[in-house]
């Protein structure tokens, strides 16, 4: 491989923008916003039940818009009742920005914030040290299992924290995804960052499977437009190049015969559909609903 092809983690603005670009390609927010509206109100139906305040626990909240909508299901759900949202996110940039979006929204009065500056497993260490094993109604891990090294013994934590009729929603990229069959046959000649593992909804099943740990899983199809990846110099290509294959510039300095070889695989039914002249990268998710 060649030594100039770089981690994309090591450019952070880089990182960000082709990430940018991810979302305005792909209808990740529309599958999402689709689970939210249809599916989370009946999975969150009974979890406030009899009960003063509901405790929410975000791990990798981010910048706080998915947050903000699953707080205000549970608020249509459990109308007046106090909730106690607590956020765990390592990046200082993105709690920043979560508190600016919560000091414009409104609705919010009977919701009371907390957010950690902290890992996962800094805060299950935190956790277990100080012996705070408080119980949890609703605990959300949206697409932040990638970057836990230790995934099972998290999940059996976090399992271990769920109050009566509580739940864990974790949502991540499906076993029917591209992604799966893209990380499988290429992720060993990619510059792997330490950071990042990769993992989808398959393996993350077979582990609860093994833990004994009950969990409903709902896949939605998602897509994400690479058909400027197709384009030699197209800027919104190279970024999404990036963005594949967590690669800073992948585009210009991958060794020629691996990008051919991901450029003819990456239009191939199993990778992709071909629709209206655009060429679609099966994006899909999972939801994996685990029970208390």
């Amino acid at each position: 491989m060649a030594s100039s092809m770089r981690s994309l983690f090591s450019d952070h603005s880089r990182y960000v923008e082709s990430f940018r670009r991810f979302l305005n390609n792909s209808t990740e927010h529309q599958c999402m916003q689709e689970f939210l509206d249809k599916k989370l109100p009946g999975i969150i139906a009974r979890i406030g039940d009899k009960k003063s305040e509901i405790k929410i626990l975000s791990i990798g909240g981010g910048a706080g818009e998915i947050d903000l909508q699953i707080l205000a299901k549970v608020q249509d759900q459990f109308p007046g009742v106090p909730i106690n949202n607590e956020v765990v996110e390592p990046s200082a940039e993105q709690i920043a920005k979560y508190k600016e979006f919560v000091a414009k929204s409104s609705n919010l009065e009977n919701i009371k914030f907390a957010w950690h500056k902290e890992t996962s497993s800094e805060y299950q260490n935190r956790v277990m040290e100080n012996k705070e094993l408080q119980k949890w109604d609703f605990i959300h891990m949206i697409q932040m299992l990638y970057y836990v090294k230790d995934i099972p013994a998290t999940l059996k934590f976090f399992h271990s924290l769920l109050a009566p009729s509580a739940k864990i929603l974790i949502v991540l990229v499906s076993g029917t995804s591209a992604w799966d069959k893209l990380w499988r046959k290429y992720g060993s000649r990619l510059p792997r960052d330490d950071l990042c593992q990769y993992i989808t909804s398959t393996d993350v099943t077979q582990m609860l499977d093994k833990l004994e740990i009950k969990y409903e899983c709902y896949d939605l199809l998602s897509t994400m437009d690479i058909s400027d990846c197709f384009i030699d110099g197209n800027e919104n290509g190279d970024l999404l190049w990036d963005f594949l294959t967590e690669t800073c510039n992948f585009s210009t300095t991958a060794p020629p015969d691996l990008k051919a070889e991901i450029v003819k695989d990456l239009q191939e039914p199993q990778f992709s559909v071909k629709k209206d002249g655009k060429v679609l990268f099966n994006n899909s998710l999972s939801f994996i609903v685990v029970e208390a």
